[in-house]
């Protein structure tokens, strides 16, 4: 029996160690995979990023702006995603996010979804949040996150919803515009980013300048004005190509441009007021793009009331190895686990 209890205590001893010496690196289960926030403002700040739409690369995006905001300025980040039945990252699959529990304690959501069908136990989780009042950052495709055709309960989420109050559902009531167009080419015209005017000195876009926002991925259409509260801070300059230095288009289309970068608030279900930046940028392409990276950044400082810690030239650079794949349908890297992921 003494036997027994010494080897236990070996057991234990070791287990603990093996915590302490994995506890700044990234751990991550069969399903999502966590990056724990070091030393830095963010430090005990815990960030979920929900992934999984099949065009714009999610699935690579989040966990890059994770290692960022984790290695870089000491959020804790969870990233989840679209998983299959074989246990691999496949965004297609409409129906399972695993993991989405992690809500329950966050204190941001980031998530960059796209007509996502969740069953009632995991959707659960994601409403719970909302109701709480806590705040939440939108990228790209999170304007249509939702698209109930299967599973009914949440079905007032759905991007195209009619429910009197929640019409356009989740994406025009959280972040002011459900999917409406694409306003630029898809494929053939990227966006340019232009401050709005009088904006310059919002905390979200400290260190950025005209011009420094780029990326690849199309401008989308909104309708103009944005509803209740909302600021739009950047403004989609349509280019003619595909490169951060090809000239605007001319006519209508960049007259006026569309707001791709704004803040809005929403109330939740007891009456708090949470905080909200929505961008229809985003995708995995757009990250190679510093003056992106250092929006979405600046971004997660704000909406965890954290704007005061903001430095202009504050590090914002690729954690690690970083070849996002191009947009497109059925263009991601099949195979992949959660726990390739992990910072090496």
């Amino acid at each position: 029996m003494a036997k027994i209890r010494i080897a236990e205590r070996y057991r234990l001893f070791w287990a603990f160690a093996l915590i302490a010496v994995c506890g700044g690196r990234a751990q991550a289960d069969d399903s999502w995979v966590v990056y724990r926030g070091g030393d830095g403002p963010g430090k005990g700040t815990r960030v979920v990023l929900v992934s999984g739409d099949e065009e714009y690369r999610s699935e690579e995006a989040l966990p890059q702006l994770a290692k960022i905001l984790a290695t870089r300025h000491g959020f804790t980040c969870t990233v989840l995603f679209a998983i299959g039945d074989d246990g691999t990252i496949d965004p297609k699959r409409l129906d399972n996010i695993p993991g989405l529990e992690a809500l329950d304690t966050a204190d941001l959501l980031i998530i960059a979804t796209r007509f996502r069908d969740l069953p009632d136990d995991q959707m659960k989780h994601v409403v719970d949040y909302l109701e709480s009042g806590r705040p939440i950052i939108g990228l790209r495709t999170a304007t249509h996150a939702f698209d109930f055709k299967k599973n009914k309960t949440y079905a007032k989420y759905t991007w195209n919803g009619k429910v009197p109050g929640f019409e356009g559902g989740f994406g025009r009531l959280i972040f002011g515009e459900t999917w409406h167009s694409h306003h630029g080419a898809h494929g053939s015209q990227s966006t340019r980013g232009i401050l709005a005017p009088g904006e310059q000195n919002h905390p979200i876009l400290k260190g950025i300048k005209d011009g420094q926002i780029w990326g690849p991925t199309d401008v989308y259409g909104v309708r103009l004005p944005l509803p209740g509260d909302s600021k739009p801070l950047v403004f989609g300059q349509i280019l003619s190509g595909m490169k951060p230095d090809d000239s605007p288009i001319t006519g209508s289309k960049n007259d006026p441009m569309m707001p791709v970068a704004w803040t809005k608030s929403y109330s939740g279900a007891h009456g708090k007021t949470g905080r909200v930046f929505a961008t229809t940028m985003g995708a995995s392409q757009d990250l190679e793009n510093e003056g992106v990276r250092r929006l979405l950044v600046n971004a997660t400082y704000w909406a965890t009331g954290l704007e005061s810690k903001l430095s202009a030239d504050a590090d914002v650079s690729i954690v690690g190895e970083y070849h996002p794949l191009p947009f497109g349908f059925g263009k991601f890297k099949t195979g992949v686990k959660p726990s390739s992921l992990e910072l090496k």
